[in-house]
């Protein structure tokens, strides 16, 4: 007999959709205003609510399906796999990125690159560059979302749109895409931020309840009757060591087919991969968007601090939650499906059968809206680009407001088309992710770290080290089956030499462009002739003293938020050795972060001349 929801799931999840896009409408009137108030939410958003819509848009059902995968197969050795992502760029962000690229006071991730190296013709190949890879990024991510959205709602809606599985998941998905273009187009930024707050705390309800159903259902020694030795390890090894032999087959071929079997080396080149990345700031996609969006660069570092805080326990009470009922309760139905598993289906059949009626439906109702926050996300990223960046740059810089933001309204629908045609063609979430994290944002690696830590790197050589990674990028899938993650060095280094050699072949940035990103992002870093020609002008300004004890936070806070991902997972299986201990490390973490991060936040430095905070300050309120 085919699964059906209950009447009552079915009236909770068509409530909730109401209320969400009821929400998304109601404060579209604010968000039509004008470009600013579209895209930044008139930099009138507390940075509370920024930090819970960002916590939000990390309930994405794709990316949960594939953590509540990872924790079933690597069992607590997957708390590392996400620094693929990597999961630990909120912690530099907080430590020191955001409040550098909030100072900047621009709107979009390629309004900067105009910030850092001026007006002249490097600049504005740079400029390109940024807006094609946001747009491919864009494009990834919107790709990634509709194979999600699919795989899910074909488990619980109860209409056979299609007599092929995967027909059926395509027409799903294509319906909920369309539902959400509607409400995404309409409200910008407000409509992302204030319906993610409301997901946000439905969805921590329906997490924390789903972890204390597997509490009560799953006891320590029935869940490790059915899990291999060394699934509850949290130390690093050499070699993963894993072995599912007579238990579940399959999994060992997926272990062997992800390339984690040496564990070290896999480790290493992600954590290598993950602090350049992290290094670069944010990818120029929603999540700049919302750094950008805070009323101040103090505020900016907040927000990212704050997805920590509220998104990570509640999350991984779910992903464990789900990952304890279906290890214990849904192994032989995995048995028989032979090596044919998909492990990303295992989240949305644990909830089908172990969650009881009424949470089902808000867990459903959730996951749904939670989809349809990062997919409203992602989109709103595009018009950003192409209206802000290519249309009142290049083609008419004085329409009138209403013009841009009914463009914002074409430009969401086309990517949307583009993205979910591109989700037609690639069959699993695990390949769209891997390509992400370590094809694209390999890409992105090289200029953007070298754009805030060296003066002479300019706009020519962020624009070839940009189109040469990109090119290796969307080559890779073509030219060789090699994970991407190992073929990252190899990117690294060529799009590193291109961006040296091209720097040094050209002549510097305008130095009184360098001027003005130094004194007012103010970053460490080898700046030594652009700080002495500032100090000729401006004899009171010093160098950013701080590289070490932003080191020693970055450290402490990667320390910090491993405790807070291996709390939940210990509380939810009843380790609880192991979780006063993770609780711990999180105690001890966050009074060291507290006394050496948070109260040393500044909004300018302190040597900064007070006629250019006050410049800073208004081009925030006048801009656009």
């Amino acid at each position: 007999m085919e699964f059906q929801l209950a009447t009552l799931d079915l009236v909770v999840i068509f409530i909730y959709g109401l209320a969400t896009l009821g929400v998304g409408l109601w404060v579209s009137r604010r968000a039509s205003g004008n470009i600013r108030s579209y895209f930044l939410g008139g930099n009138k958003l507390r940075w509370y609510f920024l930090g819970i819509s960002n916590a939000s848009g990390q309930f994405d059902i794709s990316g949960t399906m594939w953590l509540v995968s990872l924790l079933f197969i690597y069992g607590l050795t997957s708390i590392y796999i996400p620094w693929l992502w990597p999961v630990f760029n909120q912690i530099f962000l907080m430590v020191f990125l955001s409040v550098w690229l909030r100072r900047s006071g621009v709107m979009t991730g390629a309004e900067w690159i105009t910030f850092r190296f001026g007006e002249g013709l490097g600049s504005r190949l740079s400029h390109l560059s940024v807006v094609v890879f946001a747009l491919v990024g864009v494009m990834s991510f919107l790709a990634y979302g509709f194979i999600g959205i699919g795989k899910f709602a074909a488990v619980f809606l109860p209409w056979q749109l299609h007599a092929e599985p995967y027909w059926n998941e395509v027409l799903y998905g294509l319906i909920i895409t369309a539902i959400t273009t509607v409400y995404v187009v309409k409200g910008g930024m407000f409509s992302v931020v204030f319906t993610e707050v409301l997901q946000f705390f439905i969805m921590t309800i329906a997490c924390v309840a789903v972890g204390i159903i597997a509490m009560q259902q799953v006891s320590p020694e029935v869940l490790q009757a059915v899990i291999p030795n060394g699934w509850t390890d949290v130390g690093l090894k050499w070699t993963l060591d894993m072995d599912w032999s007579g238990t579940l087959d399959a999994a060992n071929t997926r272990i062997a087919a992800d390339g984690y079997d040496m564990f070290g080396i896999f480790f290493m080149l992600m954590l290598l991969k993950g602090i350049l990345v992290s290094m670069a700031g944010p990818a120029p996609n929603y999540d700049m968007q919302r750094i950008l969006s805070a009323q101040s660069p103090s505020e900016a570092a907040k927000v990212s601090w704050f997805v920590n805080v509220v998104m990570l326990f509640p999350r991984y009470m779910l992903i464990t939650g789900l990952t304890a009922l279906a290890l214990t309760f849904f192994m032989d139905d995995l048995r028989a499906m032979g090596e044919a598993v998909d492990f990303e289906q295992i989240l949305p059949m644990a909830m089908k059968h172990y969650v009881p009626t009424g949470l089902l439906g808000l867990l459903i109702a959730g996951l749904l809206a939670a989809f349809m926050s990062t997919f409203a996300a992602t989109t709103n990223a595009a018009p950003a680009y192409v209206v802000n960046d290519i249309y009142k740059r290049y083609i008419n810089d004085d329409a009138d407001p209403k013009r841009y933001v009914y463009l914002s309204y074409i430009v969401s629908v086309a990517f949307v088309v583009i993205g979910v045609g591109i989700g037609l063609f690639i069959p699993t979430l695990h390949e769209i992710i891997q390509w992400i994290v370590s094809g694209l944002y390999g890409a992105y690696a090289a200029s953007n770290v070298l754009k805030w830590y060296w003066w002479r790197f300019n706009g020519y050589g962020y624009f070839f080290g940009m189109v040469v990674g990109l090119i290796i990028a969307l080559g890779l899938p073509m030219l060789t089956d090699l994970d991407p993650l190992y073929a990252f060095p190899f990117m690294l280094a060529a799009c590193l030499f291109v961006c040296v050699v091209g720097s040094l072949l050209t002549p510097p940035d305008d130095m009184d462009v360098l001027k003005r990103f130094y004194v007012k992002v103010r970053p460490w870093g080898f700046w030594g002739p652009v700080r002495d020609a500032v100090q000729a002008d401006y004899p009171g300004v010093k160098a950013n003293p701080h590289f070490w004890r932003d080191a020693a936070n970055v450290v402490v806070g990667i320390v910090w938020q491993t405790g807070l991902v291996a709390a939940p997972i210990f509380m939810v299986i009843q380790h609880w050795q192991e979780f006063a201990t993770a609780m711990a490390v999180v105690a001890v973490t966050s009074l060291f972060l507290w006394r050496n991060w948070w109260c040393k936040l500044e909004e300018y430095p302190d040597d900064m001349p007070a006629e250019l905070v006050r410049e800073a300050e208004e081009s925030i309120v006048s801009k656009h």
